[in-house]
C-alpha cells in the first residue's frame, strides 16, 4: 500500500457567515494509469490529480489557448467571482500545480503554487 503525505493545508475563513474554505494537498508516490509519483489535491469532497498522461494533456491545452497558466475549469470551484476554489497548471520548468482560495471577506486569494515531481519531455 502506498502513502501519501501531507504536504500543505490552505484553510481561509469566511467572517460573513464563519464558514471556511479548506484544500489538502498531498505528494502520492502512485498516480494514474502508469502509477507514477504526482499531487493531488482535495476541497470539499472533489479531488485533482496532477500525475504525468493528465498533466501532458493539460499542457497541450494551455500551448494550444497560448497560455502559461491553465485554469482548469471543470478541477474548480468558482460558482462565485468573490469565493472560490480555483486550480490551475502553471506550464514551465518547473511544472507547477496552482491552488487559489478566495472568501467574500478576505480582499484578495491565498495563492500556492506546488512543484510536480515529474517533468514532460
Amino acid at each position: 500500500m502506498t502513502e501519501k503525505t501531507l504536504i500543505d493545508e490552505i484553510e481561509v475563513r469566511d467572517l460573513e457567515d464563519n464558514s471556511s474554505l479548506r484544500v489538502s494537498v498531498y505528494n502520492h508516490p502512485e498516480l494514474g494509469n502508469k502509477g507514477l509519483p504526482g499531487i493531488q489535491v482535495l476541497y470539499m469532497g472533489h479531488f485533482v490529480n496532477y500525475e504525468p498522461l493528465q498533466v501532458e494533456r493539460w499542457a497541450y491545452q494551455a500551448q494550444k489557448a497560448g497560455t502559461d497558466v491553465l485554469l482548469l475549469e471543470d478541477q474548480s470551484w468558482i460558482h462565485y467571482e468573490d469565493q472560490f476554489i480555483r486550480n490551475s497548471l502553471v506550464v514551465g520548468s518547473p511544472l507547477k500545480a496552482r491552488v487559489e482560495v478566495k472568501t467574500r471577506s478576505k480582499a484578495a486569494a491565498v495563492v500556492r503554487e506546488y512543484e510536480l515531481p515529474f517533468s514532460l519531455e
